[in-house]
């Protein structure tokens, strides 16, 4: 399990990164200005268009189970580097995962899209903005979503959290880039969580873009966005919905964010971790559910 799933954002300029005693060294103008275990390391964040990061640095964040994710000018995520290896026998993984059917994809799919609906309910609920109509589609899902549930329900969900006029796009208006980076933070934790669990994320449940590496970590991250959209919701209360220092560090907390399910209290990055376990137990063992927080809206916690 990880341990206290550090989210590292290099933005000033003139930063280097390197490497020390089982620790990652940040120094500036000849100076260590930050330190963390390599072990705690989640994800490291470039922003900074001069950082300088040595190979011997991404070899050993990478070995200890961390990423690295690149963005561009914009701070909107361009590229990712992740661990290919991280657990002992990965290989049987991998062949189960291949020859999963497609009628069991069809049912993980369900349940991941359940789990999401719900999750955006709980969202809203706690916002004292509740609709019931997310809960009832939640319980109409068919198998591999056919009919579409996952988009009725955002189609309801946006206008309730951000206003009517929100559209929810990747190049759309605020706070949509903030909702990109809170987005790549977590699809970073879910890849690190699958390959934790012997599992390619290339291979997914329901992505299937020829283009995309990380198939099966946009699956895994779907019933997770809620928590980055409470972050972000956060931050337009406060007036900070561009991605700014601040709103940014408030939507990369998205990893050790702590949600409730079943009387848990346990840190996002933690959940990441038990879904992948999870789904390399559908793959392998039979397993027909996966284990997937369906109430992450925490009301002591959100307001």
């Amino acid at each position: 399990m990880p341990g206290d799933e550090r989210v590292v954002e290099i933005s000033s300029p003139g930063v280097f990164l390197r490497t020390s005693d089982e620790r990652l060294r940040i120094e500036k103008d000849g100076h260590v200005v930050g330190d963390v275990p390599l072990v705690d390391v989640a994800t490291i964040i470039l922003t900074s268009p001069d950082a300088v990061v040595s190979r011997a640095t991404l070899d050993a964040v990478t070995r200890h189970g961390g990423s690295v994710v690149v963005c561009g000018p914009q701070h909107q995520p361009t590229a990712m580097l992740m661990p290919l290896a991280g657990h002992h026998a990965p290989t049987p993984r991998l062949l189960a995962q291949a020859a999963a059917s497609k009628p069991t994809h069809k049912r993980l799919w369900k349940q991941i899209v359940v789990a999401k609906i719900k999750a955006q309910a709980a969202h809203l609920e706690a916002r004292d903005r509740p609709d019931a109509t997310l809960r009832t589609i939640a319980g109409g899902v068919r198998s591999g979503d056919v009919a579409n549930a996952e988009g009725w329900a955002a189609q309801r969900y946006w206008p309730a959290l951000f206003g009517k006029a929100f559209r929810r796009r990747r190049d759309g208006q605020p706070p949509n880039a903030l909702l990109n980076y809170g987005y790549a933070v977590l699809r970073a934790g879910a890849a690190r969580a699958l390959a934790a669990a012997g599992l390619h994320p290339t291979l997914g449940v329901n992505h299937h873009a020829r283009n995309n590496p990380l198939c099966l970590a946009d699956d895994l991250m779907e019933p997770f966005r809620p928590v980055v959209d409470v972050l972000a919701h956060q931050c337009v209360a406060h007036r900070q919905a561009e991605p700014t220092t601040e709103s940014r560090a408030a939507v990369a907390a998205v990893l050790s964010h702590r949600v409730a399910h079943q009387g848990e209290l346990r840190s996002t990055s933690d959940w990441l971790h038990r879904a992948a376990a999870s789904l390399a137990s559908v793959y392998t063992r039979g397993r027909r559910d996966l284990l997937l927080p369906e109430g992450l809206a925490d009301a002591a916690t959100y307001r």
